[in-house]
């Protein structure tokens, strides 16, 4: 509790930073607004982690009756893919991704809204952590591993041999470098590099999903949710930040009354036309 605390004390004096410096800035943040959504959002991925970390693993009985024959069409041909080599080299595109946002603060327009950007890109990052928590820890399906008998029945039988839906390596990848490509586009609107940006952002999530399927970690399709979810979910928050967002789309806090007559703290996505 104590680090959570901490952790958005931080969060509120990165946005009353970004709020003080955000002239000239094509995005418009609020404290009101944003510091509520990464709290939501932070409390929300650390639930949907606990209902992660408390799933039951296979038994030995389960994994033998599974069948490659009973996966949908789709993804039936990466049933009982597995490899370690994968899994370790996608750590590195991975990993490397969050970095991204950062290197695009060495650009000149984006490093003065430093703050401000870093303020989205946590807010970015909370919102696809909670929608990858919340549905990997209320779904239960067997990565494409667990088809193969090559594998150790201990590592086909721990709990985390359930969380193939969906691929979260490669929405938060994804997230970051959409996030990265989106920023820079709306900074520099007149610059020649933003294709080559935009294409990077989408090759190292793809580079990402494609190693995640040979390690037998996710299928197909769980890969391509995770690629939108992480997508959608880094060009969407800076979009509705902009000052000229005329999507319709707008997010602001709201209280949502529980059960117990309190109420608890959240965010409201809502379109208008």
């Amino acid at each position: 509790m104590k680090s959570i605390i901490s952790l958005f004390t931080i969060f509120t004096l990165i946005t009353c930073s970004a709020v003080a410096q955000k002239n000239d800035s094509p995005y418009r943040t609020r404290f009101a607004v944003d510091a509520p959504v990464i709290a939501a959002g932070v409390g929300l991925s650390a639930y949907g982690l606990s209902l992660i970390q408390d799933k039951e693993g296979f038994t030995v009985d389960e994994v033998n009756a599974l069948n490659k024959n009973d996966v949908n069409s789709f993804d039936r041909f990466s049933a009982g893919y597995h490899s370690d080599n994968a899994k370790k080299v996608s750590d590195f595109p991975f990993y490397g991704s969050f970095a991204m946002p950062f290197a695009m603060m060495l650009n000149k327009n984006v490093g003065q809204k430093a703050g401000q950007v870093l303020v989205l890109y946590v807010e970015t990052m909370a919102v696809t952590g909670t929608l990858f928590t919340l549905a990997n820890g209320n779904t239960e399906r067997a990565r494409p591993m667990v088809y193969s008998d090559e594998v150790d029945m201990s590592d086909r039988t721990e709990a985390n041999a359930q969380n193939s839906f969906f691929a979260g390596h490669t929405a938060a990848t994804a997230a970051a470098t959409f996030f990265a490509a989106k920023v820079f586009h709306d900074f520099n609107p007149d610059s020649g590099a933003r294709p080559y940006v935009w294409a990077a952002a989408a090759a190292v999530p793809a580079t990402v999903g494609y190693l995640r399927l040979k390690a037998g970690k996710h299928f197909l399709s769980d890969n391509l949710i995770g690629y939108a979810v992480g997508a959608a979910s880094g060009i969407l928050i800076p979009q509705l930040h902009k000052k000229t967002n005329n999507t319709g789309i707008s997010l602001a806090p709201t209280v949502i009354p529980t059960f117990n007559g309190s109420a608890a703290q959240g965010a409201n996505l809502s379109y208008s036309f």
